[in-house]
């Protein structure tokens, strides 16, 4: 589709990592796969005019929106979501830093890994938590008061005549963190909108 075609490209300043727009306001980020050599950095072996016998390697990293078509009521203007350009900013903390733009609205993006904690449920078998024909009350009071208070004093989380089988509860289970996902998360930081008459090119960071 129209959406899909590249519209904008560009390498980060170490050339491990490679930005592309396309037609559809998207960013696509590539990571390099081959940035050492038999222990020599790709960049040493490249000063010393070492002969290299492979193409640089990337493979996909994130995409993800940078922007949408928009449109001027003052001016009548439909604003397509078309990347213009993409610049690298300085990276920090392990973070990565771009600018990208369409034809009026520039946006800064940092994107950063985040650990993503996967918890285990902890869940009540009914089967073998029955006292006398109740079980605990997972719902919450309508009315609460300050400190956990209820006015409606008959309220109870576990019911009246729930009572514990001997032996306690073998179908309990605390949650537990069960595996730690890594995602790459964008954020859009800043966007410079609204300062343009003419279309946008190029941007360029100092």
């Amino acid at each position: 589709p129209a959406v899909d075609i590249i519209s904008a490209i560009e390498f980060d300043k170490t050339g491990d990592h490679l930005a592309t727009g396309d037609r559809g306001g998207r960013v696509v980020l590539f990571e390099r796969t081959d940035t050492k050599d038999h222990g020599v950095p790709r960049r040493d072996l490249e000063r010393m005019e070492y002969p290299i016998g492979r193409h640089p390697e990337f493979r996909y990293k994130t995409e993800f929106q940078s922007h949408e078509p928009e449109f001027d009521y003052l001016k009548s203007l439909e604003i397509e979501e078309k990347i213009n350009k993409i610049r690298w900013c300085q990276t920090a903390n392990g973070a990565l830093f771009l600018l990208s733009t369409n034809d009026k609205t520039i946006k800064f993006w940092k994107v950063q890994e985040k650990k993503v904690k996967k918890i285990s449920d902890m869940n009540l078998d009914p089967s073998k938590a029955v006292g006398n024909g109740s079980i605990a009350s997972s719902s919450t009071p309508k009315h609460c008061l300050a400190n956990g208070g209820s006015p409606d004093r008959s309220y109870n989380y576990l019911g009246n005549d729930f009572s514990f089988p001997p032996g306690g509860l073998p179908s309990l289970r605390l949650p537990v963190v069960t595996s730690q996902e890594t995602n790459l998360v964008a954020r859009c930081r800043r966007v410079y909108a609204h300062a343009h008459d003419y279309h946008i090119n190029s941007v360029s960071n100092n």
